[in-house]
């Protein structure tokens, strides 16, 4: 069975042609190498309806396994993927984007200025990632092999109820 993934580049300056979208096609590269078949990948302007749009899509007809965003999560006032996304989950994954932000921060400081979010809708896992293509692929590996854990809970297909870090020393 392919597990299957969606990624979308959230950039003004990357829709209109003025700039070249690394980290969309970074993260499909790293993606398939874990096992994902990308479906789906678009660039699309910081615009909030076209983004909770396409996150729909994803989620509703494609119905991808995981869907990551590229983009947008910044302070900047376009930056509203955070926003769009959370529109559209329901239910949060908080502790992808915390742990993606503790990795960040062992490289920068600024890695606590993240705003990515991450959550689900229906089966499909939407998890942001930065911008930039070395910000996005260290985030991504970060939590790569967790991700693909939730995946296999959230789709059913693990034996493991999700209660393995219930275990305690006895």
């Amino acid at each position: 069975m392919d597990y299957t993934a969606a990624v979308i580049t959230m950039s003004d300056k990357g829709s209109r042609g003025e700039r070249v979208d690394t980290s969309g096609p970074a993260i499909a590269k790293m993606l398939e190498e874990a096992g994902y078949k990308v479906v789906f990948t678009r660039l699309i302007p910081d615009d909030f309806n076209e983004i909770t749009d396409t996150l729909k899509y994803c989620a509703d007809e494609l119905d991808v396994f995981l869907c990551c965003t590229t983009g947008g999560t910044g302070f900047a006032p376009r930056d509203v993927t955070p926003e769009a996304t959370l529109s559209v989950v329901e239910k949060l994954t908080p502790g992808i984007p915390e742990a993606m932000r503790a990795e960040s921060m062992k490289i920068t400081p600024n890695g606590c200025l993240s705003r990515d979010v991450a959550g689900i809708r229906g089966r499909t896992l939407i998890v942001n990632l930065p911008g930039s293509k070395k910000a996005s692929t260290e985030n991504l590996a970060a939590v790569l092999k967790p991700i693909r854990h939730g995946i296999e809970v959230l789709r059913e297909l693990s034996h493991d109820c999700g209660e393995h870090h219930h275990h305690h020393e006895s």
